[in-house]
């Protein structure tokens, strides 16, 4: 609620300064600069527009367009919740079909590479259209240019290459489960404190060629320390033994094609198919699989994108 009231407050601001409503993207700890501000672009609608145009304050936690109650983080690696306007029959992003729970409520992200913009539209009982274009802020990445070119790495050993693609089935698998799990309607807590080693987005370019980006968030809080469910769920995958790089990987599903990883567990304390709640314990953090040390790389997915763990816990916020 603290991110929802700051992010109504900074809204009014920028209101007052631009003459326009607009949905920020909004860190929880202080609001966040100009290149990290998401707005929303002045509402359309196929036919005919509605008597209101344009989002306008109904309550301190959300806005309202074009009959879409919107809030969230409109930002690369961010997400939004919502509400369908009612009677809606249909919903799709960027012209993608989109699932909406029965009382209209849904959920949204961006990729950590999404691009400047998007559009929701739902389509009503009576046919019409009514449509929501948002504005996706970019972000600014810690993006290191080393002088030298990629390192070859060594050769896969035989017991890799045979492994390998088994455990990757294991995660595809585990990531097209849908349990109707709920927990993507809460506000996500961290699933454990200590000092930030990794960011989502961080990259190294190599004399101009890309490294792949780190793909979540790592939090060192030293070797056998418990860590949490960050939101209700359904364990969809916990690894029986530790998988070549993720070591002791375990995986939430959050519903709404939202899930959690967690990797390199030392060890895990639940099983696939059990219900989990929110705070409750999972595992020890660990340095299993490919890790230089004790800790626990937290990534969240959305179908298939990649999102910043920051943006979805109190003290995040987009940088």
């Amino acid at each position: 609620m603290r991110r929802l009231r700051v992010m109504a407050r900074a809204i009014a601001r920028l209101r007052a300064l631009a003459g326009v409503g607009t949905l920020g993207a909004l860190a929880v700890c202080g609001g966040a600069d100009a290149q990290d501000r998401a707005s929303l672009l002045p509402a359309t609608s196929a036919v005919p527009p509605p008597a209101s145009v344009g989002p306008a304050r109904s309550a301190a936690n959300s806005l309202m367009l074009n009959g879409f109650t919107l809030a969230g983080e409109l930002t690369q690696g961010g997400w939004l919740r919502g509400s369908v306007p009612r009677g809606t029959r249909a919903l799709t992003l960027d012209g993608q079909p989109l699932a909406f729970s029965p009382d209209g409520r849904f959920l949204a992200a961006f990729d950590r590479d999404a691009g400047a913009s998007a559009v929701l539209s739902a389509t009503l009982a009576d046919g019409r259209q009514v449509s929501a274009p948002l504005a996706i802020a970019p972000r600014a990445w810690q993006i290191e240019h080393v002088a030298v070119g990629k390192r070859p790495g060594a050769a896969p050993s035989a017991e890799f290459e045979r492994r390998r693609p088994l455990e990757l089935a294991q995660i595809n698998t585990a990531r097209a489960m849908d349990t109707g799990a709920q927990g993507w309607t809460q506000d996500f807590i961290w699933p454990v404190r200590g000092r930030i080693s990794g960011r989502f987005g961080s990259q190294r370019i190599y004399r101009g060629e890309p490294g792949a980006y780190h793909s979540g968030l790592d939090i060192a809080p030293g070797g056998g320390v418990p860590f949490v469910a960050p939101a209700d769920g359904v364990v969809i995958l916990a690894a029986q033994a530790p998988f070549t790089l993720e070591g002791n990987l375990l995986m939430i599903d959050h519903g709404m094609g939202l899930n959690s990883a967690f990797l390199h567990s030392a060890r895990l304390l639940v099983k696939q198919g059990d219900v989990v709640r929110q705070g409750q314990v999972l595992g020890l953090v660990g340095m299993t699989g490919r890790a230089t040390g004790p800790h626990l790389h937290w990534s969240i997915k959305w179908k298939d994108r990649r999102l910043d763990p920051l943006l979805f816990v109190a003290g995040g916020g987009a940088r």
